[in-house]
């Protein structure tokens, strides 16, 4: 039979996505269902068919798979960021291990046998930073929460188990505000309005917590912030910051590039392996800081470091990985091209007393390309980038310095394995491969990779 839009068929799921859609075939079709897990026989009703695909919504499920269990969000399936809430963290684990071994085989072409997977020890309220846009709900009213997969539909959800539950407090108590003063929301599709974001952030050693309102204007056209400031230190004493970030572009990228402090600082000083981190709210900041410094101890023992070593952190955001190997290595070069980043990258060595740490304002590529010119050649490289992965400036760059060992920390698989094969064409085999789970019930996972130069 041949299936057509708004069938409704039975099909047995075999297979899980990436973003948590149960796999199941019909005929010759593939079909995915949000919301299911592997080896359940369900109901489904069908959405939108392809030529060889199929996408449908779950309509029953007829035989429940051992792995399911009842999602404990009310909001889960509208927002789309916990896509795995509806199965057990073992099978979630599972799911992610196998994704990352199944992408480096099918992009990278790597013959390599994952490391076992490390979970996370909390998968609730596990986040020490949150963005909340901010709109109007059905009345009228200002609500925040979050956008819908794939849209800028705001989801209402003022508590989320992913964040601590100060969040909750602080996010109820913005709103308040802004219903109260009549401050309005900025609306995307006109331009106008106030306060596009509520950005918290908060750190798990230290219980510093800064909120940073991302506003369409300058400080002095936000009105009421007394009373703001107010109602925020009234929710506990942890709140120590509280900021303006100035965002006035017609864009979807939600920071601008500058902060100004209404209330305490706008940093927050958080400890991983002993070492302290001053990160201010344009910083990188992995969001799991428990698992962060697992992630990182795992990058320092691939990276097989000794003293006499120069070590080449890439992308090194406030300094994290770099600070955390530098009582290892002879020198620590950090490359940075977010200004504010460097500053916190220099401000934090010299908090922790690291006086062997450099660090550089620049494009990872053009730095890689001025270290190779100054001769510098490091003995290990760490490369950090974000989701896009390194460019070819970079990796050319990296590899012309000859480094004995490159650990690659990625955050996603596809581009991870892109990248690991070009590695590999100019001479890098991949040695060890470890997945860290730093964001339980979302389809993020991140990757350590060790690759070490093959000798002539």
């Amino acid at each position: 039979m041949e299936l057509k839009k708004n069938m409704q068929i039975e099909i047995e799921i075999t297979g899980t996505t990436h973003d948590g859609s149960g796999v199941g075939r019909y005929e010759d079709f593939v079909v995915f269902v949000p919301a299911c897990a592997e080896g359940e026989t369900v109901k489904v009703h069908i959405l939108n068919v392809k030529k060889n695909l199929a996408f449908a919504k779950l309509i029953e499920i007829i035989k429940p798979s051992t792995k399911r269990i009842n999602p404990d969000c009310p909001v889960y399936l509208k927002c789309g960021g916990c896509v795995f809430r509806h199965i057990s963290y073992d099978e979630e684990l599972r799911v992610k291990y196998q994704r990352v071994g199944d992408t480096l085989k099918k992009i990278g072409g790597l013959d390599v046998f994952p490391e076992e997977i490390l979970g996370s020890a909390e998968i609730e309220g596990y986040r020490n930073k949150a963005q909340y846009p901010v709109g109007y709900d059905t009345d009228g009213k200002v609500t925040a929460g979050f956008f819908a997969a794939h849209s800028h539909r705001i989801v209402s959800c003022l508590s989320c188990k992913l964040q601590p539950p100060i969040f909750e407090e602080i996010l109820k108590t913005v709103v308040k505000w802004m219903n109260e003063n009549l401050i309005a929301p900025y609306i995307e599709q006109t331009g106008k309005g106030i306060v596009r974001h509520v950005f918290i952030r908060r750190a798990p050693a230290t219980k510093q917590t800064v909120v940073c309102l991302v506003i369409n204007g300058s400080a002095n056209s936000l009105p009421c912030t007394d009373m703001l400031i107010a109602s925020l230190k009234a929710v506990s004493a942890d709140i120590t910051g509280i900021a303006l970030n100035i965002n006035t572009e017609r864009t979807n990228v939600i920071m601008g590039r500058k902060c100004v402090t209404l209330y305490g600082s706008d940093r927050i000083t958080d400890i991983l392996g002993g070492i302290k981190y001053e990160i201010s709210p344009l910083s990188f900041y992995q969001v799991n800081s428990a698992q962060a410094a697992r992630l990182y101890s795992i990058a320092r023992n691939f990276a097989g470091l000794t003293r006499d070593n120069t070590l080449l952190d890439m992308y090194c955001g406030a300094g994290t990985i770099g600070l955390f190997m530098a009582q290892d290595v002879k020198t620590v070069v950090g490359v940075e091209v977010v200004p504010q980043a460097v500053d916190d990258a220099k401000r934090n060595a010299a908090i922790n007393g690291i006086s062997n740490a450099e660090l550089i304002c620049a494009d990872a590529g053009e730095a890689a390309k001025r270290l190779l010119s100054e001769g510098i050649r490091p003995d290990v490289v760490v490369l950090d980038p974000p989701r896009k992965g390194c460019d070819a400036l970079t990796i050319d760059s990296v590899v012309a310095m000859e480094p004995e060992r490159v650990v690659y920390v990625s955050c996603d698989p596809a581009t991870l394995a892109r990248d690991l094969k070009i590695f590999s064409q100019k001479g890098y085999k991949c040695e060890r491969v470890k997945a860290v789970d730093l964001f339980p019930r979302t389809e993020h996972v991140e990757t350590v990779v060790l690759m070490s130069r093959v000798k002539d």
